[in-house]
């Protein structure tokens, strides 16, 4: 039996929490940042990392309370070494080493998308993953879709060339007037509205949808997505009803259609990320299909994978969709279990590519 101390500040959650053999939650503590932010529209970084610094040993703290350990009852700490904000990192880091230090324990750093993918292991009475999956990693930072053949061995297929998919919705909901954090606003704006008010494009990138009889064509950006020129199309409608608007953040005008808008964009969004991991998991015969990350939430993306899909389409229960720590806990487990233990002059790495 393992037990592993996991501690995420990747941006502006600070979380720790306690998982046993890298599949029990023990304890899952978060204290996020999102009232702070809001008046920003965004995260600002150094008040992130101040507020990291504020709040992260009684989140610990709480998180060992709450599990009924102590650091001597704990076998390893996983903390997030990137990628992410470089301020915010460090404060997580620094914070695991000295706990590392004064309890005698392996320390290890995981790749912040590698604990996104793990996060699917935390589910309850989940049957157990047979190799190969591929893995849709999809949240405010990032895009990509990945080929899972093991523990910690992966391919990346395809990510975003521009946007991340997570991105693209907070800067759209920011263009329709809606509150911070945006995802979760332009979501529940678009179930008032009609998802075919606007056709939308689509950058299929070398990728025929199957629905028009054809597999996937060859070339390099096969799996790769763009949502740049999606996000200017509905700034470009938004501006036909605003013509003042020149890229800046204005209060949406009273007669802009924001429920189709949103349903317009959210299903252009959707139909791009549920084909192209739909379709690899069919090229790859992959046993299972996941998808992971902030937008993993998205109600219509989940159900729209799972019509798509080929194969059973696995998500993280929705706690544990955003950052947390249980994840990062769970990725370490099979780091610790594969011999991994690291230096404490571990360094933290802002844009650490998981493949």
């Amino acid at each position: 039996m393992t037990r592993i101390l996991g501690i995420e500040t990747s941006c502006d959650e600070t979380a720790a929490a306690v998982v046993e053999d890298g599949r029990t939650i023990l304890s899952n503590v978060i204290a996020s940042q999102a009232d702070l932010h809001a008046q920003y529209g965004g995260v600002f970084p150094e008040v992130a990392s101040r507020r990291h610094i504020e709040v992260i040993l009684p989140v610990i703290t709480q998180a060992l309370a709450d599990a009924h350990v102590s650091l001597g009852d704990l076998d390893a700490i996983a903390v997030t070494r990137g990628p992410g904000l470089a301020g915010s990192l460090v404060v997580g880091l620094n914070t695991a080493k000295g706990l590392a230090l004064g309890g005698n324990l392996a320390l290890l750093g995981v790749n912040h998308l590698e604990g996104h993918l793990y996060s699917v292991w935390l589910a309850e009475n989940a049957p157990e993953i047979v190799f190969p999956v591929v893995c849709l990693i999809v949240s405010g930072g990032h895009t990509e879709l990945i080929l899972m053949t093991g523990h910690g061995e992966y391919q990346r297929l395809g990510s975003t060339l521009d946007d991340a998919a997570g991105e693209a919705f907070d800067k759209v909901a920011r263009l329709l007037g809606l509150a911070y954090p945006g995802g979760p606003a332009l979501e529940q704006a678009a179930k008032n509205g009609d998802p075919d008010a606007y056709k939308f494009p689509r950058a299929w990138l070398g990728l025929v949808p199957l629905r028009q009889g054809r597999m996937a064509s060859p070339g390099q950006d096969v799996w790769n997505f763009s949502f740049s020129g999606l996000k200017t199309a509905v700034l470009r409608e938004v501006k036909e009803y605003s013509p003042g608007l020149r890229g800046g953040v204005d209060p949406a005008p009273r007669d802009l259609p924001v429920p189709n808008l949103a349903a317009s964009f959210q299903a252009a969004v959707v139909e791009l990320l549920a084909e192209k991991a739909a379709q690899a998991a069919r090229v790859y015969a992959t046993t299972e299909l996941f998808v992971v990350g902030g937008v993993s939430a998205n109600e219509a993306l989940r159900t729209e994978l799972v019509q798509r899909a080929p194969c059973p389409v696995r998500s993280p229960p929705l706690a544990l969709c955003t950052d947390n720590a249980a994840m990062i806990a769970a990725a370490g487990h099979f780091r610790y279990e594969s011999g991994q233990r690291d230096a404490l002059d571990l360094d933290v790495l802002p844009n650490w590519p998981l493949v």
